[in-house]
């Protein structure tokens, strides 16, 4: 099975952990968000791999290369300008033989098993499958409703919980594509798959399957520290870390700091004497002050907690920025 990964955007509700880097690059403990997506992906059975890029795309070629680290492989399409999701998965489907794709966001970290997904895709005939997942406030999100067999019957964005009634399936960011849905994308202009083609399928053989499991979307801070949190206690990944924590091998830890449960240390990231934290990612080559508290707090790449500082909760220290805060 051959996946396309999209992987173009700005990361903007990240900013300004994403005005260097790709979203999908940002590390969940100890390796980028897609290194993580890759080796759930394979172990489903997908061999190969295009990235549909946009953002700094040299940045996961140079890591990725032809992908002899995930054991997959890798191949690169770079959009000439931004093309939405149906735009961008088209652009990259087009460099292929027609046939039958995966796609998925590259910024949703889920257990999704793909293998059903495409097996009742296959058994129900259908010319594209949308993966839902159930979420508590479906008013943040577009709500799928199916009939019985799972064909879809209706799309509902950002739904009053009055409309919503008990509907809690949301589009997950995993879908199955036939070739006739990339025909019906245009060549070389914005276009999204969200809002004009699956909603132009409804009723000729677009079908939607529920998943219950692990499923975020790391596009926030909230969310990518939920992300990190997650999976050093096991709830997402092969397994807890020891101490729910993790600190990298070439981390300077004071041994008077306290670093606690729920926290990540980057790589040559320094933690001074007295520092306390808990709950909070402290990426690469970043430095957290003499008596510092950290609770719920990202410190960017190269970032500086001041001496003695305790950041508000959700707050985020911008990279390589003495002190300043970009806030939640």
């Amino acid at each position: 099975m051959h996946a396309i990964i999209l992987v173009g955007g700005r990361g903007t509700r990240l900013q300004p952990l994403t005005d260097s880097r790709p979203k999908p690059m940002l590390p969940i403990i100890d390796v980028p968000f897609l290194e993580h997506q890759l080796r759930h992906l394979k172990s489903h059975g997908v061999e190969a791999v295009t990235f549909a890029c946009g953002f700094l795309p040299n940045q996961i070629v140079g890591y990725f290369g032809e992908g002899a680290r995930v054991g997959m492989q890798l191949t690169y399409v770079v959009e000439p300008e931004p093309l939405d999701t149906a735009g961008a998965i088209a652009f990259a489907a087009r460099t292929l033989d027609p046939q039958r794709l995966l796609v998925c966001n590259g910024d949703v970290l889920t257990d999704l098993d793909v293998g059903r997904l495409i097996a009742e895709h296959e058994a129900r005939g259908a010319v594209a499958t949308i993966a839902l997942t159930p979420v508590e406030d479906p008013t943040r999100y577009g709500l799928v409703r199916t009939d019985e067999r799972h064909a879809v019957l209706a799309f509902l964005e950002k739904p009053t919980l009055e409309e919503a009634g008990d509907d809690r399936y949301i589009n997950a960011g995993t879908y199955v594509l036939e070739p006739e849905v990339i025909a019906m994308v245009p060549e070389g202009v914005r276009c999204n798959i969200e809002r004009e083609i699956f909603p132009a399928l409804v009723g000729k053989r677009l079908h939607a399957i529920g998943f219950d499991g692990y499923w975020n979307d790391i596009g926030t801070f909230p969310s990518y520290l939920a992300a990190n949190v997650d999976m050093l206690q096991g709830v997402f990944g092969p397994g807890g870390h020891e101490g729910n924590r993790y600190i990298a091998p070439d981390a300077v830890v004071a041994a008077d700091a306290t670093v606690g449960w729920g926290a990540v240390i980057g790589p040559k990231a320094v933690v001074e004497s007295g520092a306390h934290v808990v709950k909070s990612v402290v990426l690469e080559h970043a430095r957290v002050g003499v008596g510092a508290r950290l609770d719920g707090v990202i410190v960017g790449e190269h970032g500086v907690v001041e001496d003695g500082v305790e950041p508000e909760p959700g707050s985020v220290v911008s990279p390589g920025v003495v002190g300043e805060l970009a806030g939640s």
